[in-house]
C-alpha cells in the first residue's frame, strides 16, 4: 500500500497501516484482518488526506478480494469526492476513478464507466502517468464494445500527448494498440501506416534494452498475426524468426540493470516477460497449425500450457486464460487431424471448462467451441450432430461479427452436405455464399479452401475436368504459402480423379506425394485415403508385394483410427456433441484437477 505523507502525531496511523499491510502481505494474506486494521483508522477522526486514501484502499481491497462490491464502491465514492478539494493528491483521486470505472465494468455499466473516466482524464493533463493510464483504459472499454473507431481515436490522442511529455516509449505503445485494434477491424491499409512508423520509433529508440525489445515482440506479434489473419503462411516465417529471437534476447534482460526512467508517462509494461513468452509459443503454435506440422504445435502447445499452470498459481490474470483457450483451440484441430479423437474431445471439455469461468470468454468464444464440435462429429461420422454444431456456429458467428470464422465453418458444412448426398439445395446456397472468385476475404489460405471444397463438389458430381481444373488452383496457392494439409488433400483427390479416368500413372504421380506429405504431417485420414489408392493402384498395375504392403499399411491406419472411434464415443465428454444451445452442460466437462494429455 502506499505510504502517507508524514503528519505530526501519526503514530498511530502508522502503527494501524504497518499492521494492515502485515496481514495483506502475510501468506495466505489475511484480508479480513487488513480490512478491520484499515477500518479502524477511522475510528480515530484522521485527517482529511488519511481519511481520502483509507477510503481508496479499503475500495481497492473490497473490490480485489471479497464479493462486496456495493461497499467498495462507496468507499471509492468517498475517496473520489474528498480528493477533489485536495491539492496535490493525484495519485488518491485517479486511482479512485480508476478503480470505480472497473466497478461499472464489472456491473456491465458501461455508460457510467466511459462518464467516470472522461472526467478524470479531462483533469488529468498535468499528471503524465496517470492521463495515459486513464487513456487505456477508456479505449480498453471501448473495445470491448467494438467501437474501434473511437478507441483508435483516444489511442491517437494517448500518442499525441506522449510527445509532448517526452515520452518515444509510450508513445509507440500507444501507436501498437492502435495497429492492434486496427488489425482486429480489418483495416489493413492503416495497420501497415501505423506499424511503419512504430518500426521506425523502435529502430530510433535509446531507451533501456528491456523496454526495446518489449516494443519489438508487440511489433513482431502484430507483424506475425497480420500475416497468419491473411492465411501467408510461408511469408511469415521471417517475421516469426525475428519473434522468436526477439523473446529469447528478452528473457536473457535483466530489469535491474536498466536505467530507470525519470519520465512518470514511461511507466508502463505491455505484458510481464512470462506472459510474453507464452503468447510467442501461442502464435508459434498458429503458424504450426496452419502450415500443417502437427508435431511441432503439440510440442509448443504443451510448453505454453505448463507455464500457464505455472503462472496461475502466481497470479490467475485473465489473460492467461485467454492464452489457454486459444492454444486449446489449436491443438484440438490438431488432435483431429491426427486422428487423436478420444483426446481432442477432452481438450473441447477443457476449454468449455475454460468458458464456463469466465462468461466473458464465452461470448467472444462460443462460436469456436460449436465449430470445434462439428469438427469433432464430422471425424465421429457423426454428420448430423455436425450439422447442428455447425449451424449454431454460424448463427453466433454472425452475431459476433466473425466473417472468417463465418466463411471456415460454411466450407466445413458444405463437406457435412457434399458428404450427405441428399442437400443439394442447401449445397447450392452455402457454395454461392463462398465461392473462391467472389468471396469476400483477405485470407489466402481460406480461398484455397474454397477452391478445394469446389474440387470436391464436381468430384462427387463426376465432373472430372472441372474437378482437375479447380483442385490444380488450390495446389497452386497451397504451394504459394506452403499450406501442407491443403496441399496433401488436393493431391490426393487429385489422384483419385486420375484413378476414376484410368489414368494410373497420373494418379501414381499424385497418390505417392500425398502419402509423403501426410506421413510428414502425419494427417491419419489423408493416409488411409492414400494407402487405399495405393493398394488398388498396385493391384491394377499387377504388384502384388507392393498391393499387399498398401493393403496392410490402410489396415493399419483403419484400426487405429476405429479404436480411437471407440475409446472417443465411450467417454462422457462425447456427448456435448449434442449441446446447441444455452450455457455449458457442464455435468459432461471434465472436472479441474482431472488428468489430461499434458501431464
Amino acid at each position: 500500500m502506499a505510504s502517507v505523507p508524514a503528519v505530526q502525531n501519526d503514530a498511530w496511523y502508522l502503527s494501524l497501516l504497518g499492521v494492515a499491510e502485515s496481514f495483506r502481505t502475510a501468506s495466505p494474506p489475511k484480508i479480513k484482518h487488513c480490512i478491520h486494521c484499515l477500518q479502524a483508522i477511522f475510528q480515530l477522526k484522521p485527517p482529511q488526506r488519511i481519511e481520502a486514501r483509507t477510503h481508496v484502499q479499503l475500495g481497492s481491497l473490497l473490490f480485489t478480494h471479497t464479493k462486496n462490491i456495493d461497499l467498495a464502491r462507496s468507499h471509492l465514492d468517498k475517496a473520489w469526492t474528498m480528493s477533489q478539494s485536495i491539492t496535490s493528491f493525484d495519485d488518491v483521486k485517479f486511482e479512485a476513478a480508476s478503480l470505480l470505472a472497473r466497478i461499472y465494468e464489472q456491473q456491465n455499466q458501461l455508460h457510467l464507466a466511459k462518464q467516470m473516466l472522461r472526467k478524470a482524464i479531462g483533469i488529468s493533463q498535468q499528471s503524465a502517468y496517470w492521463h495515459c493510464r486513464l487513456l487505456f483504459q477508456l479505449a480498453q472499454i471501448h473495445t470491448q464494445e467494438k467501437d474501434f473507431i473511437s478507441a483508435c481515436d483516444l489511442l491517437g490522442v494517448g500518442s499525441d500527448y506522449a510527445v509532448v511529455a517526452g515520452s518515444e516509449y509510450t508513445r509507440c505503445l500507444f501507436l501498437l494498440s492502435k495497429g492492434m485494434l486496427l488489425l482486429i477491424d480489418k483495416k489493413w491499409v492503416e495497420t501497415h501506416a501505423v506499424l511503419s512508423t512504430c518500426g521506425t520509433i523502435i529502430d530510433s529508440y535509446q531507451g533501456s534494452p528491456s523496454n526495446k525489445e518489449s516494443l519489438k515482440v508487440f511489433f513482431l506479434v502484430l507483424q506475425v498475426c497480420h500475416y497468419l489473419m491473411s492465411g501467408q503462411v510461408k511469408s511469415v516465417k521471417g517475421a516469426l524468426k525475428q519473434l522468436q529471437q526477439s523473446i529469447q534476447s528478452i528473457t536473457m534482460l535483466h530489469s535491474d540493470d536498466d536505467s530507470t526512467s525519470n519520465t512518470a508517462a514511461d511507466m508502463f509494461h505491455w505484458l510481464p516477460k512470462e506472459h510474453m513468452c507464452v503468447l510467442v509459443y501461442l502464435v508459434t503454435v498458429m503458424h504450426s497449425m496452419q502450415a500443417g506440422y502437427m508435431d511441432k504445435a503439440q510440442k509448443y502447445t504443451d510448453k505454453a500450457l505448463l507455464q500457464i499452470e505455472k503462472l496461475k498459481i502466481l497470479d490467475s490474470h485473465p489473460i492467461l486464460s485467454s492464452f489457454q483457450l486459444m492454444l486449446l483451440e489449436h491443438i484440438i484441430m490438431c488432435r483431429l487431424v491426427m486422428g487423436q479423437k478420444s483426446l481432442a474431445v477432452q481438450e473441447i471439455s477443457q476449454a468449455c471448462q475454460v468458458c464456463v469461468s469466465n462468461q466473458r470468454l464465452f461470448n467472444t468464444h462460443g462460436a469456436q467451441l460449436h465449430t470445434l464440435l462439428g469438427l469433432y462429429s464430422m471425424s465421429m461420422n457423426c454428420m448430423d450432430s455436425a450439422e447442428a454444431q455447425f449451424n449454431t456456429a454460424l448463427s453466433v458467428s454472425t452475431l459476433t461479427q466473425q466473417t472468417e470464422l463465418w466463411q471456415f465453418v460454411s466450407l466445413n458444412l458444405s463437406i457435412v452436405y457434399l458428404r450427405s448426398g441428399n442437400r443439394q439445395q442447401e449445397l447450392l446456397q452455402l457454395l454461392e455464399r463462398i465461392n473462391p472468385e467472389t468471396i469476400q476475404t483477405n485470407s489466402h489460405s481460406l480461398r484455397a479452401a474454397a477452391f478445394y471444397v469446389r474440387g470436391l463438389q464436381a468430384f462427387f458430381q463426376a465432373r472430372y475436368n472441372e474437378a482437375k481444373r479447380f483442385l490444380r488452383e488450390t495446389l497452386k496457392m497451397s504451394n504459394e504459402e506452403d499450406l501442407n494439409r491443403l496441399t496433401a488433400c488436393s493431391l490426393v483427390l487429385l489422384g483419385h480423379i486420375f484413378l476414376s479416368l484410368g489414368n494410373t500413372r497420373e494418379s501414381m504421380n499424385m497418390v505417392l506425394p500425398a502419402m509423403q506429405l501426410a506421413g510428414k504431417i502425419p494427417d491419419m485420414y489423408v493416409q488411409l485415403w492414400a494407402s487405399a489408392l495405393l493398394r488398388d493402384l498396385y493391384h491394377l498395375a499387377g504388384d502384388p508385394v507392393r498391393e499387399s504392403d498398401g493393403y496392410r499399411m490402410h489396415s493399419s491406419f483403419s484400426q487405429q483410427l476405429l479404436k480411437d472411434h471407440i475409446d472417443s464415443s465411450q467417454q462422457p465428454e462425447h456427448s456435448l456433441i449434442q449441446w446447441t444451445e444455452g450455457p455449458c452442460p457442464t455435468h459432461l466437462l471434465q472436472q479441474e484437477g482431472a488428468s489430461t494429455s499434458i501431464l
